[in-house]
């Protein structure tokens, strides 16, 4: 017979609970809105920049010359040391030519479009992917919030008992914080699985990057290349005397002829116009949650092998199947939308959580009106932040400092609703919300 938890462990589960909510829950409520948010990250570069040309294919050999026209345009800047080529795929259908300096589309015939615009999409990408803080430190950052999303979702039923009981029990219209703690409950459980896995995941991903560091300097006398090796592969021995640009036109029209089942997402040419260069391809599988296989070249387009993300050892595979399953990108359009819909039920969840206990504190008598303006100023300031930085993309440019307007007004609308504990500032930035989020799809339809 199963034994009931006891209730000083009920109890310990409860505080350990609420203590690891309220150490980082705006934190993770912004982590939380902007990975759903992002999950639409192709879609936002195409509304960004919806003039693009767009292809369904393009050619080995409009590859290869597009590359040599962004190169022989770089003449007399330092050398690159990677070129990257973004080939057109269902979700974004886009040839885009990135090196150190510079970023540009080409069009099906391998002449150069114009400069790839997509500074909110990138400024939305490195929010969710570390706070916009530069180096490590955003990155373990948010590694550490996965962590604690993972500690939240198990202490939280532990210390609900009935929670799996009661998965269909809501009160919604309670008015006495019962129903707020149904909705809170409820949501906990039916996206149960998708926090694990979204936490989990974006742990590996935050925190994997300071555990390879740690390895290159205990093991690899500091080579980051080295440590990521047995995953992701060794990097050719670098010769940087001149020579022509590798061939690319070859090695993709190799996968076209030897494995015509996958698709080329990425050419990247590491260390241009050198001797040392070599040609990678990444490519994905079908049915397959790998990012995709990387098959490897030589500068004369000779085939040299593949990593073996797709066949080789376990660890490999899901190191490889990481990053798709923490952003949802598999499954075409219907996996997006249900990450967008468990990702808003996992930001509720986050945002009720503190709303909770000050609703608690308030029944006991403890009312810090301040501190529920504070609250409402994170859960209805940081999305019209969002909508304000995008709104400034439009009218700005692409040059517009988004990280700077998103953070001062991620700041200062918390601290200003805390000015005005007597007002409620709460239904005020709601209707300021609505009237952003409005106005964004008017502005873009203004300015093509």
């Amino acid at each position: 017979m199963t034994q009931p938890i006891a209730k000083t462990t009920v109890q310990r589960a409860l505080h350990a609970h609420a203590a690891i909510g309220l150490i980082a829950s705006a934190l993770l409520y912004l982590v939380c809105l902007t990975g759903t948010v992002v999950v639409l990250y192709q879609e936002w570069q195409r509304i960004e920049q919806p003039d693009a040309p767009e292809m369904l294919t393009i050619a080995p050999d409009a590859v290869q010359k597009a590359a040599a026209v962004v190169l022989a345009s770089e003449k007399g800047k330092p050398g690159t040391t990677h070129l990257y080529v973004h080939m057109p795929v269902p979700g974004l259908p886009r040839t885009t030519i990135t090196t150190d300096s510079q970023a540009v589309h080409a069009n099906a015939d391998g002449t150069i479009a114009g400069p790839e615009e997509n500074a909110w999409s990138e400024f939305l990408l490195a929010a969710h992917y570390a706070l916009n803080i530069p180096g490590l430190v955003g990155m373990m950052i948010v590694g550490i919030l996965g962590v604690m999303i993972v500690a939240l979702s198990l202490s939280g039923v532990i210390a609900h008992p009935r929670i799996f009981r009661d998965a269909f029990r809501l009160r919604a219209r309670d008015n006495q914080g019962v129903g707020l703690a149904d909705w809170h409950n409820r949501l906990s459980v039916w996206t149960l699985p998708f926090a694990l896995a979204i936490a989990l995941t974006g742990a590996m991903i935050g925190l994997g990057s300071v555990g390879a560091y740690g390895l290159a300097t205990a093991f690899y006398k500091g080579d980051l290349e080295a440590a990521y090796a047995p995953i992701f592969g060794d990097e050719a021995a670098p010769d940087p005397s001149p020579a022509p640009l590798a061939d690319i036109a070859k090695p993709l029209a190799w996968i076209a002829a030897e494995h015509p089942e996958v698709r080329p997402t990425y050419v990247i040419v590491h260390d241009p116009q050198t001797r040392g260069q070599h040609v990678q391809i990444i490519a994905e599988h079908p049915q397959r949650l790998i990012y995709g296989e990387s098959y490897n070249f030589g500068a004369d387009g000779r085939f040299e092998g593949s990593v073996g993300l797709a066949d080789g050892h376990l660890g490999q595979q899901l190191a490889a199947s990481t990053y798709n399953l923490h952003f949802g990108n598999y499954g075409g359009l219907p996996v997006k939308l249900a990450y967008i819909v468990f990702g808003l039920a996992l930001t509720v969840v986050v945002a009720t959580g503190t709303s909770i206990w000050l609703g608690k504190r308030a029944r006991r008598g403890l009312h810090e009106p301040r501190l529920r303006s504070l609250w409402d100023g994170v859960i209805w300031g940081v999305p019209l932040a969002l909508a304000l930085t995008f709104l400034a993309r439009l009218l700005i440019g692409n040059d517009a400092p988004l990280t700077a307007i998103f953070w001062t007004l991620s700041v200062l609308v918390p601290a200003a609703a805390i000015a005005l504990p007597a007002r409620r500032p709460k239904r005020l930035l709601q209707y300021l919300l609505v009237a952003g989020l409005v106005a964004a799809p008017i502005v873009r339809v203004a300015t093509l």
